[in-house]
């Protein structure tokens, strides 16, 4: 049976040299014959290309002689076997303790083991590069990911300053109205978004979206919708186009939109349009939890609203409602998101925990904002959306 790999002898007796480079060279490895190890103690590192070294325990470095020093810490990576015509037993502990991977009394009495103790090294040998390369590989991997990491990190910070500059002006005071929102993302980018604004002097529209998901693919899906009322609001502004102050016609053009992206992403949502002239509500719930909460005098309750996610049915339909706002009160929107960081444990104690906050503590938003402690939040486990709607009382 022919070996292959690339054997070192080291021998400061030119006989006993050749005779191991002839056992080696027969066996099929290739042979090189040197008379110290001293010039060769520098190349044998890990990348040496050396397979195997065959050294006598003595021709070694005047270290070895000096100090006593091992074969690792003369960063000797390759295999060295070693050989001695002296005392087997002294010589045999002196190479166990410098690091030899094996030992054999010379002349050596038994090839074969010889040979077959060549291959274990160079096997080793192999296994060691091997493991080397695979080391390097998944260093260059690990690097290249870091950087690919660090470059998405840019793109996903640069993509929330774009979404939280989309964001409507926080308060926004029209008439006795104040408008103010809150958005803590659980990534850089959200799926959760909300928008107002004004449509002509009667009115102020309103909406919050939860979209599916999280990070970038859910916060396109946020820009669609915040494109779909801009556009809608223009057409009422410049072609009498009355869809924007219908919350159903709002939603199904926004279910119709999200269905065409075809991203597998869907929405629940709520949309409002305030009358500020009679001081009405009229708005629509597309699968939004928890519901829109209307603090007043008389306390507080949610209000009442269901209907289809927009995104995920062609023929999904939705429902109106109509209320008379009170003279003085406070309306509050929530993502879903905000049920994760309450303290109960189910759906019903969590509306419950969250309608009885409400009722203690929201004299205003920032009051409630507090209470749950999302002034101090940087980070969430879902995206966290508040809008708020409050009304003062006129002093004319």
């Amino acid at each position: 049976m022919a070996y292959s790999g690339k054997v070192l002898v080291i021998d400061d007796d030119p006989n006993r040299g050749s005779n191991l480079a002839e056992l080696a060279s027969t066996a099929g490895f290739t042979t090189s014959v040197a008379n110290s190890l001293d010039s060769f103690s520098a190349s044998l590192g890990e990348s040496s290309d050396w397979d195997v070294v065959l050294c006598d325990v003595h021709a070694t470095p005047e270290a070895w002689a000096v100090e006593g020093a091992s074969l690792r810490e003369l960063d000797i990576q390759v295999p060295v076997m070693m050989f001695s015509n002296e005392s087997r037993s002294a010589s045999m502990m002196r190479a166990l303790r410098l690091g030899a991977n094996d030992f054999f009394a010379t002349p050596v009495q038994d090839p074969e083991a010889l040979v077959a103790s060549m291959e274990r090294c160079v096997r080793l040998r192999t296994m060691s590069r091997e493991l080397r390369r695979s080391r390097q590989e998944l260093e260059a991997a690990n690097r290249e990911l870091k950087n690919t990491v660090r470059v998405l990190e840019k793109d996903q910070q640069a993509g929330r300053q774009v979404q939280m500059r989309m964001l409507p002006t926080s308060p926004m005071v029209v008439s006795d109205y104040m408008f103010s929102h809150t958005i803590i993302p659980s990534l850089y980018l959200s799926g959760d978004f909300t928008d107002y604004f004004t449509v002509d002097e009667h009115y102020v529209v309103f909406f919050m979206a939860d979209v599916s998901g999280h990070g970038s693919s859910s916060a396109f899906a946020t820009v669609l919708l915040k494109n779909l009322f801009a556009r809608k609001r223009s057409d009422y502004l410049r072609r009498n186009d009355n869809t924007i102050l219908s919350p159903v016609a709002m939603l199904s053009l926004a279910n119709r939109e999200l269905l065409e992206l075809d991203v597998g992403k869907y929405a629940t949502m709520v949309i409002g349009v305030l009358d500020q002239i009679e001081n009405t509500l009229q708005y629509s719930v597309a699968g939004h939890l928890p519901l829109p909460v209307l603090v007043s005098d008389a306390g507080a309750a949610y209000l009442e609203g269901e209907g289809n996610a927009v995104g995920m049915m062609p023929d999904a339909r939705y429902n109106e409602h109509s209320i008379n706002l009170p003279d003085a009160f406070m309306l509050a929107l929530f993502s879903d998101g905000i049920l994760e960081i309450l303290p109960p444990m189910n759906l019903v104690e969590k509306e419950a925990f969250f309608l009885d906050v409400f009722s203690r503590t929201a004299d205003t938003p920032e009051e409630l904002v507090s209470q749950l402690g999302l002034d101090s939040a940087e980070t969430a486990p879902d995206d966290i959306a508040a809008l708020f709607v409050s009304k003062r009382v006129s002093n004319e």
